[in-house]
């Protein structure tokens, strides 16, 4: 197949979360968080897993990093943990917690490799859930002091910010389908959570550029955008509304476009807006960081709540049962890179991939290693995706593969392993992949199948 061929500024990276990967749930002053409570609600999550171990990435750190730099990654993206910074949420900061992150940065900068960090990856402290949570506004005033904290103690040593990861998960996995923490099943409080994320996305875009601090900051979404099952009108329409609701309700306004007046029109789905609202969501932002994993196709369906449903595809599948869609992935790059043109007055925003990779059943061979071929496959077709939008003119900077380690993947604990690295949860022990490999010769320039 062909070589892949990146510019030689392309950022490589890899990315974590907290909760899936730091454990150490009770050490270091860290406060309770919402998955905590919601890997005890019986049934929530497989087996009654849960992220108080995780991959101990707490203790290990060096490690993971070294690891890093062995297959030429410049960039670590991690998330810090609300909990462990400010462990009730609102008051008193922990200094155990802060000091984690800057030794964790800090043996990244030894490494030659950038910090890049994610200020919300789900894990809202608990007592802030009991206070409400997301559906109440007055979660903002809450993250609105996290975030000054995290610019004031960590500022010096992140080299690049994303304020919201996934949005819609937040929204619509954890309080609409219940499937994700806090686990509510509400559509209202979906709505005021869909709202109040874009509300601290924007607050937190706005409390950095009054810190003087010059590192980019951007969020991460992971769009929805289906293609129509068949070629008819009331396909197209049903994909257009499926993306409206599950991306562009999230991704307009803060690009300024306001919320999508389609939602409105066909579903009656509106959000709980205040005057000046928009005007603190569409803070201009540096980048765009995008998380793709696979595109479905969507169908009219007037039974359906949205009016739209997903459809089966024929496409092989992942270990979590989706399709491996790499011309899906080209196609959204294509439109992130049109509808975000000339937002904020500018000519184009850069683009990083924040995520993307693949589940898979992985085995360790009798030699000891792991031979996951079809994960290798995935990466080069996804990876070849986006070598052709950048001939394409999109400006897409970076990828961050998804993910590092094998980890605490939500309600379904510790059966999905999407790392390059595979992790022995009963020893810890950390083994490249040969999707590791993979990697580290594609970031050198041999990147061929």
């Amino acid at each position: 197949m062909e070589k892949l061929i990146f510019p030689v500024d392309f950022l490589w990276g890899s990315s974590t979360a907290s909760y899936q990967v730091e454990g150490a749930a009770h050490e270091g002053g860290r406060g309770e968080c919402i998955w905590d409570t919601f890997s005890r609600k019986p049934g929530a999550v497989y087996a009654g897993e849960n992220g108080n171990v995780a991959c101990d990435q707490y203790h290990r750190y060096e490690e993971d990093i070294a690891l890093m730099a062995e297959l030429g990654l410049k960039s670590y993206r991690f998330s810090i943990a609300w909990p462990r910074i400010i462990p009730a949420g609102k008051g008193k900061v922990n200094p155990e917690g802060v000091a984690f992150y800057r030794r964790l940065c800090e043996e990244l900068h030894r490494k030659g490799i950038s910090a890049c960090a994610t200020l919300y990856h789900w894990d809202l402290p608990q007592t802030l859930e009991d206070a409400g949570g997301w559906p109440d506004r007055s979660i903002l005033g809450a993250f609105e002091e996290y975030v000054k904290v995290c610019y004031k103690e960590l500022g010096d040593l992140i080299d690049m910010w994303i304020t919201i990861n996934e949005p819609l998960c937040v929204a619509f996995l954890g309080h609409l389908h219940g499937v994700h923490a806090p686990g509510h099943r509400d559509l209202q409080k979906t709505l005021a959570t869909v709202h109040h994320v874009n509300m601290a996305h924007g607050i937190a875009v706005k409390e950095y550029r009054k810190t003087g601090l010059k590192a980019p900051i951007g969020i991460t979404w992971n769009p929805t955008t289906p293609r129509p099952a068949v070629n008819s009108d009331a396909d197209k329409k049903a994909a257009e509304i499926a993306r409206a609701m599950n991306t562009e309700i999230f991704m307009f306004p803060v690009l300024g476009k306001g919320y999508p007046k389609l939602l409105a029109q066909e579903t009656n789905y509106t959000v709980p807006i205040k005057d000046g609202d928009l005007e603190i969501i569409a803070q201009p932002i540096d980048f765009i960081g995008i998380n793709y994993y696979h595109e479905s196709p969507a169908a009219a369906d007037e039974d359906a709540p949205f009016k739209f449903s997903m459809k089966p595809s024929w496409q092989e599948t992942t270990a979590m049962g989706w399709p491996i869609t790499p011309g899906g992935f080209e196609r959204q790059l294509e439109w992130i890179a049109e509808v975000s043109r000339g937002a904020f007055g500018k000519a184009e925003i850069p683009i990083y991939i924040t995520e993307n990779g693949c589940a898979c059943d992985d085995t360790v061979t009798a030699d000891g290693k792991i031979h996951d071929r079809q994960r290798i496959e995935y990466l080069y077709q996804h990876l070849a995706a986006c070598a052709n939008v950048i001939k394409k003119g999109v400006p897409l900077k970076g990828y961050y593969v998804w993910s590092l380690l094998d980890n605490f993947e939500w309600a379904f604990g510790y059966t999905k392993r999407f790392g390059i690295i595979y992790v022995d949860f009963k020893t810890m022990k950390r083994t490249p992949k040969d999707s590791a490999y993979f990697l580290r010769d594609t970031i050198a320039g041999y990147g061929e199948l």
